[in-house]
């Protein structure tokens, strides 16, 4: 049960981080949701939006960083 306590404690940590990352590039004005191959469809009473341009870039990013802090943790 511990390291399924800290594997939680963890990735809350990520999440966490991961917010406030995202929260500070729509401060600094980072066109984050709306890049190339994220999807709007908007019509009469109906709008969709999937983020698939932007949902590829976070795992792209989160893979990274899990990498990393894998490998350090190992050692």
């Amino acid at each position: 049960m511990d390291n399924i306590g800290r594997f939680l404690m963890i990735g809350g940590i990520v999440l966490f981080v991961v917010g406030g990352l995202v929260f500070l590039a729509t401060k600094f004005g980072l066109p984050f949701g709306r890049l190339p191959g994220d999807i709007r469809i908007e019509r009469d009473g109906f709008s969709f939006y999937f983020p698939l341009g932007s949902s590829i870039l976070i795992s792209i990013v989160l893979t990274i960083i899990l990498n990393v802090i894998v490998r350090l943790l190992r050692k």
